[in-house]
Order: C-alpha cells, then sequence, then structure tokens
C-alpha cells in the first residue's frame, strides 16, 4: 500500500488546527469567567453603577422583572445613574461559561448576592446570565444582562 505523502501532511495540518481552535475555545472561554470576576470585584468596590457602566457593549441590553429591556449604553446610563447604589454591593460569581467557535461571542452564568454596606448583611440572592461580546482590542463586553431574584437571603 502506497501512503500519500500529501495525504498525511494535509491531515497533519487539519489536526493541527483542530487542536489550536479547541485550545483557543478553552483559552477564551476562561477569559470570560475571569471578566465576569473582574466586573464582580468592581461592583463590591466601587458599585454596581461603575461595574455595569464599564462592562457594558455599547449596544448591549439589560433585562429586569416588571420592566421593558433597556437598550443601549445610553439608556442604561440614564437608568444606573437615576439609581443611588451606595447603600448596598452586589457581587457575583460565575459558575459556568462558554464560548462560539468563533471565538466572538460567549456566555457566562451564576449567582449574585446583595449585601448592605454596613454589615455586609445579605439582603437578596439571585441567579444570572450574561451574553459577552468580544471587543476589536481582545477584551469582552456585556451584550445582554438579565438577573433573576430568589435564591433566599
Amino acid at each position: 500500500m502506497k501512503i500519500n505523502l500529501t495525504s498525511i501532511l494535509l491531515c497533519t495540518i487539519i489536526i493541527g488546527i483542530a487542536s489550536c481552535s479547541e485550545r483557543n475555545i478553552k483559552s477564551e472561554t476562561r477569559t470570560i469567567a475571569e471578566t465576569d470576576t473582574y466586573y464582580s470585584a468592581m461592583s463590591a468596590e466601587k458599585g454596581r453603577n461603575a461595574a455595569f457602566l464599564a462592562m457594558f457593549d455599547s449596544s448591549g441590553v439589560i433585562l429586569r422583572p416588571y420592566h421593558k429591556p433597556i437598550e443601549g449604553l445610553d439608556s442604561i446610563t440614564k437608568l444606573l445613574l437615576s439609581e443611588n447604589d451606595s447603600s448596598y454591593k452586589l457581587i457575583w460569581k460565575p459558575l459556568f461559561s462558554k464560548t462560539s467557535r468563533s471565538g466572538d461571542l460567549g456566555y457566562s452564568y451564576g449567582t449574585y448576592e446583595v449585601l448592605t454596606r454596613s454589615t455586609d448583611s445579605i439582603i437578596g440572592k439571585g441567579t444570572y446570565n450574561t451574553i459577552w461580546k468580544k471587543q476589536p482590542d481582545g477584551s469582552w463586553k456585556a451584550l445582554l444582562d438579565t438577573g433573576n431574584p430568589g435564591l433566599g437571603k
């Protein structure tokens, strides 16, 4: 049986590309979780408003209970600046993240807690989901964020 050198080379290249792609997806998935964690730390330190304003893409959307979707960074900014976040802190923890095969979109979900700033008492818990978009500079920004209260105190 004669082995074609071109076929072997082609198979080697395809396997190499596939494994690089898989490594990139895993790396970007970790980056999404790290980005999510970074914004949670910013929220704890500087407030929810500062963290959300920094994390949203210009075309981002927030979904909230009993509200229509808040669309675009201008609308998100207007909403957040109308709400005082100085008496509490919002922290969250990603439990799972995933990146698309193309590497330009991903999502994370996890749990959050709302605590009083004065005593760190938990005043609310829930779950959240964020859809992320990779930016031209390689960073990730939120395209859509939503949370569901109800995990108790």
